[in-house]
């Protein structure tokens, strides 16, 4: 395949381009003449392998078109990829904002490649015995079908092509334009729903054994675009399912090769049972009359390896049905022969073996039972099936099997199934977030080999705090040794497979206190693994890209015409907390008895807000509509550069920190740095009447690199005034009560910032942790407990969380509170110094990384080496020595720490909120509880 343009130019031009409206005049100039030379010495095959806007922004920088240029570069920033369709015949692109730009037809001529096509299933079902498929179907950037032929599907023999019509129903499906994940185009008309009828069904199966793909197609400008259909990754659009008829063929209704298909089976032999006796594995297989049955049954596994013949069983007098039947036989302690120990399975290759040697499937009969046989201690062999109906067999760690859910009528789910006693005894029951994985411990009940787990989905228990709503995502259930280190061991929880046609289990939880129940369900992944799902926090009007453009672009400015409402509108890190400076200034007006109605931001995080004030969530209509009418915004952290303030409206940003790390556009030139969102900071900026500033260095620092035109307030941070308050003993026993933390032992607040570079997966940041948390807790644990509280941004569990020496504290509101209750904290480049150094006690500074972080990842505003306030340690082996001296090392730090308070704890008189809250107040219609009467 040829080369691209893109993929000839360098990365330093492919950045220009990207920022190009940022970029400098010598950058543009650089950038055309590259674009300029690879045309004239590739011609222009080099642009037809982009993406078409790619392939206008290129064409602009050839050309010189700087104007042209910063319009699309801006145009895609609010819609990656998005354009509108022109031609039925020919189509052509048309840049939404730019419908009067002049490009040659070779640029805006549109191919087949460049309108891809999308179709999703996300749901099977069976009414009656008909097929019902469900899902969405889009040409992108077409969300609807042009010419006379409606939207049709069909089954496509994966052989022969040959086609069967299938009725196609027309629906609305809003999953459509969130998983599209674009801004522009909405596709919720793209919707279908498949109807395979009985009939066709049998009749499928009468054309004999092969495969059909399900193909939807859409017609559009230059033709019909069709597509397989692909599936989910769980739940019904995610598994296969195996369908019996009544002529003996099997009907697979599932996926191959990641698209939806229906595969024709008919097996001539079927496994009937498989069952242990007397220290035997028995398998019967069962043969149509008139078929040639096989000859053994082999079971492999590595360098295991067993073969059975299968022996003819004596036909039983007067057998209704037209089989005749075979025996294999295994004995078990040969299967169970160099089983692994611990918590590996061992699955084995079950084979039908023909008299020509070849090895057939261990296709499963209708009426087969799945069971599980006891090993050594703490294992089982696994009788079990695959979602594709075939025999398995495996070693395993013994698992908890549930058999049965049902729900309360105050909305609380019970699980329940089957746990041999000697294996549950001692474990715990553990419920974890397949992403943010985050835990929470359940209680669970155990007897004679069952176990009972209740779920209240609204008020689920934490391994250290209070009970929290299960957020939305997906929850997995696992057993977990109740003195256990780390998850490394733990068992999941499983559902009979005979039970997997129950799910999906949906229910309503409890009430709230607003008479709302929130939707919750019970799903499938992997066959077997089941997951609790809230409901997303969003509605269907509020959720995805497209949706929250036309929130931010059409109903919040309807909303900033009507008449602003006394109320105070708080954003604490996104929604993530109730905390920081925002929480003082809304305690404080509290506490002032200002008549104003108090409205908290809370993310899908769903983190604990007060109870006293109405909680909007981040994105939703009833937040926008808030952020439009209230008199009050409190925040700090940007909104986003389409926020702005109207005539009457005050917007305090009290920010979150001191920085160490460098910021803003003191990051230019970095390789983490955006030139777009640093142009974009004097408009965020402008909106807010004052920005809060903890002392005179950070005042200088953010006014340049965050580009303040009206100045900033130095009033010192409201969140610590804690430090300085009369009650701060009696708060500090209120958060040890809470916490439940031993008397008489030293309390270490660990809390690292997070690392640009450590990232899962899901895009989410690593625990990046390296303390030895086992030797520390050997070494320390009689006398010290350690609090860990990881940075909102980070996602990971915590090993030893609920042993008694590490308390896992993230999910607590605020870390001021932690602050109070901590003799010694430990962090690194966090912000978390400069405001525990108002406490007077004692810092060590875990730096294992700090040439790569300072020198590469981030960059620091001084030299750390020589200004902190506290020892730089490079292991955990150091760590732990100087927590057991830090008698010591606080008498050799003492000069540096006092050095470090005057340089950055300036102000620190606890009158930061009421200095805030009083100009917030000033010259406003609650000015006169502008001063503490």
């Amino acid at each position: 395949m040829a080369q691209s343009l893109a993929d000839l130019t360098s990365a330093g031009a492919r950045r220009t381009l990207r920022f190009f409206p940022e970029s400098s005049q010598a950058e543009r100039e650089e950038l055309r003449a590259t674009a300029r030379e690879l045309l004239d010495t590739h011609g222009g095959k080099v642009l037809t392998g982009l993406r078409p806007v790619e392939r206008v922004m290129w064409y602009l920088a050839s050309e010189g078109r700087a104007e042209d240029l910063v319009e699309v570069v801006r145009g895609q920033r609010r819609d990656p990829g998005g354009f509108l369709v022109a031609g039925a015949r020919r189509p052509r692109l048309v840049l939404p904002a730019l419908r009067g730009l002049a490009l040659p037809e070779r640029i805006t001529a549109l191919e087949r490649r460049d309108l891809p096509m999308t179709a999703q299933l996300t749901s099977v079902e069976w009414r009656g015995d008909d097929l019902v498929w469900s899902g969405y179907a889009f040409v992108a950037n077409l969300p609807r079908p042009s010419g006379r032929i409606g939207r049709f599907a069909v089954l496509k023999h994966g052989k022969t092509g040959r086609l069967i019509k299938l009725r196609l129903r027309r629906t609305r499906n809003e999953q459509a334009t969130v998983a599209s994940g674009q801004a522009l185009h909405c596709y919720d008309q793209t919707g279908f729903e498949v109807v395979v009828s009985a009939r066709r069904l049998r009749e499928l199966a009468g054309r004999g054994a092969g495969q059909w793909f399900l193909h939807i197609g859409i017609p559009g400008p230059g033709g019909i675009h069709t597509s397989r259909v692909r599936q989910r990754d769980a739940g019904t659009a995610g598994h296969n399912q195996v369908r019996h008829l009544a002529d003996g063929s099997r009907l697979v209704v599932g996926f191959a090769k990641d698209a939806v298909s229906i595969t024709v089976q008919q097996p001539p032999v079927e496994v009937e049972s498989c069952t242990v006796v007397d220290g035997e594995l028995l398998l019967v297989a069962r043969a149509r009359s008139g078929t040639e049955a096989p000859t053994a049954v082999s079971v492999v596994a590595g360098d295991t390896g067993l073969e059975s013949p299968l022996t003819p069983l004596p036909d039983p007098s007067g057998s209704p049905d037209a089989f005749r039947r075979y025996r294999a036989v295994f004995p078990l302690d040969r299967l169970a022969a160099n089983d692994p120990s611990g918590i590996k399975s061992r699955p084995f290759k079950v084979a039908l073996k023909g008299a020509d040697g070849k090895d057939r499937e261990a296709l499963l009969a209708e009426d087969f039972t799945t069971g599980r046989h006891g090993l050594a201690p703490g294992r089982e062999l696994a009788v079990h099936r695959d979602e594709r109906g075939r025999l398995v067999l495996a070693t395993r760690p013994v698992r908890p099997i549930v058999d049965a859910m049902t729900v309360t009528a105050a909305g609380e789910l019970v699980i329940e199934g089957t746990y041999p006693g000697e294996e549950a005894a001692g474990k715990k029951v553990i419920l974890r977030h397949g992403v943010r994985l985050e835990e929470k411990e359940l209680p669970v009940e155990l007897a004679d080999g069952r176990f009972r787990v209740r779920v209240e989905p609204e008020a689920a228990p934490q391994v250290d705090g209070p009970a929290l709503p299960l957020c939305p995502g997906r929850w997995y259930l696992f057993f977990r040794d109740a003195d256990a280190w780390d998850k490394s061991r733990d068992v999941p929880v499983t559902l009979r497979p005979e039970q997997v046609g129950e799910l999906p289990l949906g229910f309503s939880g409890p009430q709230s206190d607003g008479g709302q129940r929130r939707s919750f369900a019970v799903d499938r992944r992997e066959f077997d693994r089941i997951f609790i799902e809230p409901e997303r926090l969003l509605g269907p009007d509020e959720h995805g890209a497209y949706r929250q453009r036309i929130l931010r672009e059409e109903y919040f400015q309807e909303q900033r015409k009507l008449p602003l409402r006394d109320s105070v509108l708080y954003l604490s890190l996104g929604g993530k907390q109730f905390s920081d400076s925002p929480r003082f200034v809304y305690e404080e007006l509290v506490r002032r008895g200002v008549e104003v109605e108090h409205i908290w931001t809370q993310d899908a995080g769903l983190p604990e807000m007060p109870a006293e004030a109405r909680v909007a969530a981040w994105g939703s209509r009833e937040w926008y509509e808030a952020l439009a009418r209230s008199r009050y915004v409190v925040v700090n952290t940007v909104i986003g550069d389409w926020f702005v303030t109207r005539p009457g409206q005050r917007a305090v940003q009290t920010w979150h920190g001191t920085p160490l790390k460098k910021i803003g556009a003191d990051l230019l030139g970095s390789p983490k740095s955006s030139p777009a969102y640093i142009a974009s900071l004097p408009h965020s900026y402008r909106q807010f009447d004052f920005v809060v500033s903890p002392n005179a260095y950070t005042t200088e620092i953010m006014s340049r690199a965050y580009f303040i035109e009206g100045g900033m307030f130095e009033s010192g941070y409201p969140r610590n005034d804690v430090f300085y308050a009369a009650d701060r003993e009696e708060r500090a026993a209120r958060v040890r009560e809470r916490l439940g933390l031993p008397e008489g032992k030293k309390v270490v607040l660990y809390a690292p910032t997070w690392r640009e570079d450590q990232r899962h997966a899901s895009k989410l940041y690593k625990l990046d942790l390296r303390i030895d948390l086992a030797a520390a807790q050997a070494e320390l644990g009689d006398d010290h407990v350690l609090l860990f509280r990881k940075h909102p941004k980070v996602h990971g569990s915590v090993p030893g969380a609920g042993r008694g020496f590490v308390w896992d504290v993230t999910r607590y509101p605020d870390i001021a509170d932690l602050y109070l209750v901590a003799d010694v904290l430990i962090t690194d480049y966090s912000s978390a110094l400069f405001d525990f150094a108002h406490s007077d006690k004692p810092m060590l500074f875990f730096t294992y990384d700090l040439e790569h972080y300072r020198d590469t990842l981030r960059g620091l505003y001084f030299d750390f080496t020589t200004r902190a306030p506290g020892p730089l340690l490079k292991t955990s082996e150091e760590l732990v020595k100087a927590l057991r001296g830090i008698d010591a090392v606080e008498a050799e730090y003492r000069e540096k720490y006092a050095q470090f308070k005057k340089d950055f704890c300036e102000p620190g008189d606890g009158l930061a909120t009421a200095r805030v809250v009083d100009r917030m107040l000033a010259d406003g219609p609650h000015a006169a509880a502008s001063t503490d009467g």
